[in-house]
């Protein structure tokens, strides 16, 4: 049980975890006055870098298809649930201001609702026996078996308590909240996603994120075997390590996604001095429209332009030619178009902080 806990973590990692916590909240001030584009940026880049801890991949267009909502593969469609999860948690705490196991449920649910396998078992917190490593029949030889099923929801109620107090340094919460969701393994699958979701809601409840997401994942995919290693170290009551990686991931994120922050906020005035668009018209309707939402089907695209179907078309080929957007489908009906240069700047960014990690 953790609620109560009082960790002193070592003084080195107490002045990473702050130079962390000041590089969010630089992000953070870039990102203000353009959450609604930026949150969904980064919240997808933090998404795709979970997902691929898990070993969840997909290609751009894939995942940009997925997003739309037309037909793409299993991990694409998986990738976009990972968003739709962390939108939901990160919103709903950040409202309220408090964690509730019904936040958890529910972003549960919207991560695995559509998943082949896990489906039936989407928002319900475990009422079996699972565990980490070993084979699929036994435990033996697991690398973790987390409580028994009749302790999850006690152990969640705690882990509640602990992750709604206010006197414990932001990064510390984050870490330690995320490594006891791992321990407790709440749920059949979807635990690494979700723990990783929930360290941007606390980041979001403490008011350190309050615009945009930082893409810790990105960070802690740089180390993967660190970051399970530093997992095991708290399973053993040694904590300091995960949260010093935390920091590390945390600063990296920020810190390169100011960059991306800049190159996001000037497209728009980038499109619009290009193009020079008469006001009021299909393309001076869409400059805004595609930088809110990046991936968008013909039938959104024409109830965004506010126009004619017709005319609809003939702004879209502008905006091709120009080279801002692009057809991802190949087919002659329900086609997509999407802002190649975000969805390219949300692969740099992660390909960014992977770097910085590795300095």
């Amino acid at each position: 049980m953790i609620a109560g806990l009082d960790y002193a973590a070592p003084m080195a990692t107490v002045v990473a975890s702050e130079g962390a916590l000041l590089a969010i909240a630089q992000a953070d001030t870039d990102a203000e006055g353009h959450s609604a584009a930026l949150s969904r940026f980064m919240m997808r880049t933090e998404s795709v870098a979970s997902s691929k801890i898990e070993r969840i991949t997909a290609s751009a267009t894939d995942y940009a298809r997925a997003l739309a909502g037309n037909r793409s593969n299993a991990s694409a469609t998986s990738m976009v649930a990972a968003s739709t999860a962390l939108h939901g948690l990160v919103a709903g705490v950040g409202d309220r201001g408090l964690f509730a196991v019904e936040d958890l449920l529910i972003a549960h649910h919207d991560l695995m609702k559509d998943d082949p396998v896990e489906a039936a078992y989407a928002g319900r917190l475990r009422d079996m026996q699972n565990w980490i490593g070993g084979s699929d029949h036994s435990p033996r030889g697991a690398l973790h078996v987390p409580p028994a099923p009749q302790r999850v929801a006690a152990l969640m109620d705690d882990l509640i308590a602990f992750l709604n107090r206010d006197d414990i340094p932001v990064i510390v919460q984050a870490a330690i909240g995320h490594a006891q969701f791992e321990s407790i393994h709440a749920f059949t699958d979807g635990n690494g996603r979700l723990g990783r979701a929930l360290v941007s809601a606390v980041l979001r409840r403490r008011g350190a994120a309050v615009n945009a997401v930082v893409p810790l994942a990105s960070g802690l995919l740089a180390k993967r075997d660190e970051y399970f290693a530093a997992l095991g170290d708290y399973r053993r009551g040694e904590p300091s390590p995960l949260i010093a990686l935390f920091a590390r991931a945390a600063r990296a994120a920020a810190s390169c996604s100011r960059e991306s922050i800049a190159r996001i906020k000037g497209l728009p005035a980038e499109w619009a001095n290009e193009l020079r668009p008469r006001a009021g018209s299909a393309v001076a309707a869409l400059i805004p429209g595609f930088y809110d939402h990046p991936v968008m089907a013909a039938g959104e695209i024409e109830q965004r332009s506010g126009s004619s179907e017709q005319q609809a078309y003939k702004a879209i080929a502008q905006l091709e030619a120009a080279g801002f957007v692009q057809e991802i489908t190949g087919r002659k009906r329900d086609r997509v178009w999407v802002v190649a240069e975000l969805l390219a700047e949300l692969d740099d960014l992660d390909r960014r902080i992977q770097a910085e990690m590795g300095n």
